[in-house]
């Protein structure tokens, strides 16, 4: 099993991280469907329009993909800081 360098693990962690904003802004930008209710959705206490709950995922996941972004950036920044170091020694 080969073990990817950190570099092209930080750099796939940020692609990802991408891919994944993008997506949950995509999910937050549309626009909400017209939820036809009925008489008995409408009395219960605990209906909820579906949309409600997919824009929450959906902000969710794009403050996860914000996370993982700076995770990925950290990963990088370790990595240069130790590749550094290595020159530095090797010199």
């Amino acid at each position: 099993m080969e073990i990817p360098s950190s570099f092209s693990s930080g750099l796939s962690g940020l692609q990802s991280a991408q891919s994944g904003l993008t997506q949950a802004t995509v999910d937050v930008a549309k626009l909400a469907q017209p939820v036809n209710q009925s008489t008995e959705a409408l009395q219960s206490e605990t209906a909820q329009p579906v949309e409600a709950v997919d824009k929450t995922s959906a902000l969710v996941s794009a403050v996860e993909a914000g996370q993982q972004g700076e995770a990925a950036v950290e990963v990088l920044e370790v990595s240069n800081e130790t590749l550094g170091t290595v020159i530095d020694i090797k010199v």
